[in-house]
């Protein structure tokens, strides 16, 4: 009869386990990878010209001032409906 060959990893008597890092091995050069990665995205950064900046800072105003006018409505629009539902009470 023919002998399987064996499945999986074969461990010998001699192998060596790596060493874990330590807990503050580990924290303290997660922290610095972190601080590498911080300063590689910031170096990617572009900053706006003037006139981009200005263009951006009207965009944003416009829009905010949109959206209060929509919140504006609605507010008043659901006092109104509130009012007309539940009315005020005579004295």
């Amino acid at each position: 009869m023919d002998q399987e060959e064996p499945r999986g990893e074969v461990v010998t008597a001699g192998a060596t386990r790596e060493k874990k890092p330590s807990f503050f091995a580990r924290f303290f050069g997660g922290i610095a990878l972190f601080l590498r990665q911080v300063v590689a995205e910031l170096r990617k950064v572009v900053t706006p010209t003037r006139k981009e900046l200005i263009k951006f800072t009207l965009v944003v105003l416009v829009f905010v001032l949109i959206v209060m006018g929509i919140v504006y409505g609605l507010d008043t629009l659901f006092a109104w409906l509130t009012h007309i539902v539940f009315g005020v009470p005579s004295a």
